[in-house]
């Protein structure tokens, strides 16, 4: 199976962007931008002066990616760097089992990574885009600070 650009990439022109990062404030500081949504839900961020982040949202971390939008574009030609980000052959993994992605749903994780979750096609399933910044922002919150290997309850309120 072929798996194109838009198969790596999720529109979030319709969402609030600030619904993306509210939930990550607490590690990713009020003033950075969302520039780019991965299809299995990790943001990439640009600040005030142009440089370029990666939003690891199974994981729950921040990195720096580019000094500035230009470099992260030209990082983006890099098929090393794509498939770091993007995990490509677990895309492909998630078309051929029949997932298809919609204008408000990416693939989201059933178990988050930091908890234990894999990166496998029976841990995607197709998550509203706003729930799964939400949630996944919420609930590193609450561990972040929790020693390896701590076991935890996740209870959710609505």
């Amino acid at each position: 199976m072929k798996i194109t650009w838009n198969d790596l990439k999720v529109d979030f022109n319709h969402i609030d962007q600030n619904r993306l990062t509210e939930s990550w404030s607490w590690l990713i500081g009020a003033d950075k931008k969302p520039i780019l949504m991965s299809s299995i839900g990790d943001l990439f961020l640009t600040d005030k002066n142009g440089v370029c982040y990666w939003l690891n949202v199974g994981e729950g971390i921040i990195e720096k990616v580019a000094d500035n939008v230009d470099e992260f574009k030209a990082k983006l030609k890099d098929n090393e760097h794509v498939d770091e980000w993007f995990l490509i052959g677990l895309v492909e993994k998630l078309k051929e089992s029949g997932l298809e992605l919609t204008e408000k749903h990416l693939y989201g994780y059933k178990k988050l990574p930091v908890l234990g979750g894999e990166y496998e096609p029976d841990n995607f399933e197709l998550t509203d885009i706003e729930v799964h910044f939400e949630l996944s922002g919420q609930i590193h919150k609450q561990i972040k600070d929790l020693p390896d290997g701590t076991k935890v309850n996740i209870k959710t309120t609505e």
